[in-house]
């Protein structure tokens, strides 16, 4: 008996050793040789490990790494409190919204390939939405616009009904890529528009792309395309365009084209049976109720309580609805691979993804003369910092970054050649903890 159980010990430890080997492949260096100080980095260490102290989070990761290597690895707290089970460097998160340049670099792949030009209106390709409409609600426009009519969608509430007309033009391929396509997401607003996305379930739901696409094409759009930024399901829409494109299910080209060549072996739609066990928990604020109506800050009591286990049925068990707008989990190690391609100029370990030149592409500004927030702007897949100290950030003009709905953010910083990673799970999240861990990045770097 003492025998096997020694054997058991060696294997895991092996395990163990293997994990942790895995987690820093891309390489390792000492801050020192990276420009940083390893005493200022101990205060993200310090900060975070306060925060969790207090109940601020429960657990969570953060990694910074600069030309190629990882001179910060750290985790914090637990994975899953009520199970005792702490934050490992292999655990497992729903990144939400970071899931949306995985999809855009997919999307990016096939205009690589000649499949579709940034300025084709999406109807070429998906032909539901040859008709849209535009809400007169919210389109800002006069009521004395010819075209106009009374509009029902769905087969719920029947008071959802407005007048629409033809938008000045249909949206393009570039517009779905930067959120000015018209389209909203309905769970972060209250208009007769958002109202009807609600209704019908179209930021979550369960029918496949092909049957989601559909629906939302009978929707009316919620302003002109081209004429605002708008968080919205755009990029859900990229990936059933994806689909259309390659002639493959989404989940398939993601894991074949981009997963594999990349060695992003934990990250997908679904967790494996194998490795549910790291998947860490999701919280949310005690008291808080997941309604956006009512998502204010006193709505929230104090401390974080686990979410229901509905939070995390897709993740276990799957869902028909592939979102590409925020459906993915996967590891701090596997993120930090698809990172350090895109700062590498589209290639990793020999696997070339996409040429420099789209990487340039995708991180340039496209929103033109449409404001999305002094100092910023956006590129075909991430928020762009254009000006520092007008943005009033951190960083380098040029760093490009997004977030997750759980708190998650990953930025990355050309001109240092850096990349920082901040992984947690709450939702709503109200904290500042990806900007603090940003400001304390930065604050070591020191050459």
């Amino acid at each position: 008996m003492k025998i096997i159980a020694l054997k058991g010990l060696a294997v895991g430890l092996m395990v163990g050793l293997s994990v942790t080997v895995a987690a820093r492949e891309i390489g390792v260096s000492k801050p020192e040789r990276q420009g940083y100080s390893s005493e200022r980095l101990e205060r993200i260490t310090t900060f975070m490990n306060d925060k969790v102290e207090d109940g601020t989070m429960v657990g969570g990761m953060g990694l910074i790494a600069r030309n190629g290597k990882v001179i910060y690895q750290q985790t914090y707290g637990m994975a899953d409190r009520e199970a005792e089970r702490v934050m490992e460097d292999d655990a497992i998160f729903r990144i939400f919204s970071m899931t949306k340049p995985v999809t855009s670099v997919a999307l990016m792949m096939l205009y690589e390939e000649g499949k579709f030009r940034l300025s084709d209106p999406i109807a070429w390709y998906m032909p539901e939405f040859a008709n849209l409409e535009v809400a007169m609600s919210t389109a800002n426009t006069s009521s004395e616009s010819d075209g106009t009519q009374s509009r029902t969608v769905g087969e719920g509430d029947q008071s959802l009904v407005g007048q629409t007309r033809k938008p000045t033009r249909q949206p393009t391929i570039r517009d779905i890529l930067t959120h000015t396509a018209g389209f909203t997401y309905g769970i972060f607003g209250n208009t007769e528009v958002d109202k009807l996305y609600m209704q019908e379930q179209l930021a979550w739901g369960n029918r496949d792309l092909q049957e989601w696409s559909k629906l939302l094409a009978e929707m009316p759009l919620q302003y002109d395309p081209g004429t605002r930024w708008h968080y919205s399901v755009s990029v859900d829409l990229q990936g059933r365009l994806v689909e259309v494109l390659s002639g493959m299910k989404f989940s398939e080209f993601l894991k074949q084209r981009l997963f594999n060549p990349l060695d992003m072996i934990d990250t997908g739609f679904v967790v494996p049976a194998d490795s549910v066990s790291r998947l860490a928990q999701i919280y949310k604020p005690a008291g808080a109720v997941l309604d956006p109506e009512r998502l204010t800050e006193s709505s929230f009591g104090k401390g974080l309580v686990p979410a229901s286990p509905e939070e995390s049925a897709q993740y276990l068990y799957g869902s028909k609805f592939e979102s590409g707008g925020g459906g993915l989990v996967s590891t701090t190690r596997d993120y930090l691979r698809f990172c350090q391609m895109l700062l590498n100029g589209g290639s990793l370990d020999g696997k070339r993804i996409l040429s420099p030149k789209t990487i340039e592409l995708m991180t340039g500004n496209h929103l033109g003369d449409i404001e999305l927030a002094r100092g910023g702007g956006f590129g075909l897949g991430f928020g762009i910092v254009l000006d520092p100290s007008d943005m009033g950030t951190i960083g380098s003009a040029g760093t490009y970054s997004w977030g997750g709905l759980a708190g998650t953010r990953f930025w990355i910083d050309p001109v240092e050649k850096m990349v920082g990673i901040f992984m947690v799970q709450s939702v709503p999240h109200t904290t500042r903890l990806a900007d603090d861990f940003r400001v304390l990045a930065y604050q070591a770097l020191v050459e």
